[in-house]
């Protein structure tokens, strides 16, 4: 016969005996809630700290887009609704910028992963000195962009002193000629002058991005290949591209956000004149020197807007590049 007190806990036909687990899996939910907490309690200091210096300026941009606010004329401040944003999809100047990032970006980024990709399977040689080299072709990157920009105007662009007029007049002299051409790179070909900087500091980049992606390759599957009589540029047409399309996008992508929000470059090199004058400098001039806030707010977040699709695209490759070596 079963006493009071094990009655009481079965209850009426087993029921008391059902709510003893399920109190002991509340107390245990709520245990490891405790825990998680107390393992992300020290992150959120470092939370609060981000969502005020990121998140804030940006929820301040998208409210002052929304207005009407010009320094030069203060007494007409107040609510635009979404003039602004008419205005910048209105405005030929910022037109005439988008395409000028569109070339930028696409010129710079296709130019450095074809270039970083040479230098890329160049690496993944052996030879003596790899480390060295590797070294010296990281280092434009790790340059500081300002003084990038700085090195190709006057250092190599310059049509008095420049070492690429200094070259020109070097090989003419070896053939006598005392009259070479002297060509004003940055008014001759101004977004090419551009171009060639950038794709200087960032095909490192991409070239460290694919170096990765050469040196994560299946070394059995390569060797078996050779095996087989397969050539190098079957090797790479068939083994090491298909490898490698997934570091190539993301490469691009990564190349796609940075490049698009250069600055450094415009501004140093072409001050934005000659029509090279990007979404960046456009915003720089609308804010700094028209003092237009409440449009400059609005290009800006457009311009966020469209890095954030950009950012997107690179977040979901990283993401299906790590599964891919999580199931190796």
């Amino acid at each position: 016969m079963p006493t009071a007190t094990e009655a009481t806990r079965r209850g009426p036909r087993g029921q008391g005996a059902v709510a003893v687990p399920a109190r002991q899996a509340a107390r245990a939910r709520r245990a490891q809630r405790a825990r998680d907490w107390a393992r992300r309690a020290p992150l959120l200091p470092a939370l609060v700290f981000l969502v005020i210096v990121t998140q804030l300026p940006f929820v301040a941009t998208v409210v002052i887009s929304f207005t009407h606010w010009n320094a030069l004329a203060p007494e007409s401040r107040g609510f635009a609704a979404f003039d602004n944003y008419v205005a910048v999809f209105a405005d030929p100047a910022m037109r005439s910028s988008v395409v000028t990032t569109v070339l930028l970006t696409v010129t710079v980024v296709l130019v450095s992963l074809l270039l970083g990709l040479g230098l890329a399977l160049l690496l993944d040689r052996s030879f003596r000195g790899r480390g060295i080299v590797r070294t010296l072709l990281i280092t434009p990157f790790l340059v500081v962009p300002v003084a990038s920009a700085l090195l190709w105007k006057h250092a190599l662009y310059n049509a008095s002193y420049g070492l690429l007029n200094g070259a020109l007049t070097w090989i003419w002299g070896l053939f006598g000629s005392h009259d070479p051409p002297q060509p004003d790179w940055m008014t001759n070909s101004p977004l090419a002058a551009v171009e060639v900087s950038l794709i200087w500091q960032w095909t490192p980049f991409m070239m460290l991005i694919l170096l990765a992606g050469l040196q994560s390759r299946a070394a059995d599957a390569i060797e078996a290949a050779r095996m087989d009589g397969a050539s190098a540029f079957d090797i790479f047409r068939y083994l090491t591209l298909p490898h490698l399309r997934r570091y190539l996008e993301l490469a691009a992508l990564l190349g796609t956000i940075y490049v698009v929000q250069n600055f450094d470059a415009v501004f140093t090199i072409t001050s934005g004149g000659l029509g090279t004058a990007n979404l960046p400098y456009t915003i720089y001039q609308t804010f700094y020197q028209a003092h237009d806030y409440g449009r400059a707010s609005a290009q800006g977040v457009v311009v966020v807007l469209c890095s954030l699709v950009a950012a997107t695209f690179a977040l979901r490759t990283v993401s299906s590049l790590l599964r891919e070596e999580v199931t190796r």
